[in-house]
């Protein structure tokens, strides 16, 4: 993961995005849940909500489900349509559209809060990510940055897989992921904080939890 975003963002495409697409389809659905109901405690009936790199777009999609206007900025094209896809399949309406989390396609001060979940290790330019973040939020807006925490043990990933419930290839494929490519992308709670120094986010807290770092920021 690291040596393939020092050139460039790293995306997902082809078989492997429509394999992360199923896998999080019977996988991650409860989790996606979880993490709407708590940016509904965040935020105002009827946000403006941007998330950033998507993937196939369930998160979004039951943002949008609770009454909020959701935007979804994607990289990879196969994402967007899988994306547009599910969202016409769940029947709710979400702006998916293709960009870069360096240089997001949207006005300044447009969202009242921005989350990006499992994603941010992707990006070749952390700071310049975080500073778009920034520039996109309205004056007191929030934002939510989710991803692997790099000193995650073998407990913790071996839990996280357990409580998935994925089973056969898919559970023995993604632990094998979270212990070497995934994990070796990720960051720490101080990488989070020397990334920050350089940022205008009045404030922010850092939570640790299972195998995840969870960045509140607030602008």
């Amino acid at each position: 993961m690291k040596n393939m975003r020092k050139k460039k963002d790293v995306g997902i495409y082809g078989l492997t995005a429509k394999w992360y697409d199923k896998n999080s389809r019977k996988s991650r659905m409860k989790q996606m849940q979880e993490y709407a109901n708590e940016i509904s405690t965040l935020v105002e009936n009827g946000a403006s909500i941007l998330e950033v790199a998507p993937g196939p777009g369930y998160l979004s999609i039951e943002l949008a489900k609770k009454g909020f206007n959701v935007t979804g900025v994607e990289l990879s094209q196969d994402f967007v349509v899988i994306e547009k896809n599910n969202a016409k399949e769940a029947n709710v309406s979400v702006d998916f559209k293709e960009g870069n989390a360096s240089n997001l396609p949207c006005e300044d001060n447009s969202f009242d809060f921005i989350v990006c979940s499992a994603a941010f290790k992707n990006f070749k330019d952390p700071v310049k990510a975080l500073s778009e973040m920034y520039r996109v939020l309205k004056p007191d807006g929030k934002a939510l940055v989710i991803d692997m925490n790099y000193n995650s043990t073998s407990e913790d990933i071996e839990n996280e897989v357990r409580n998935s419930g994925m089973k056969g290839f898919d559970k023995y494929f993604v632990k094998f992921a979270f212990k070497t490519f995934l994990k070796q992308g990720a960051y720490t709670k101080e990488n989070f904080e020397m990334f920050l120094q350089e940022m205008h986010f009045r404030n922010y807290n850092i939570k640790q939890e299972g195998i995840s770092l969870y960045v509140y920021l607030y602008k």
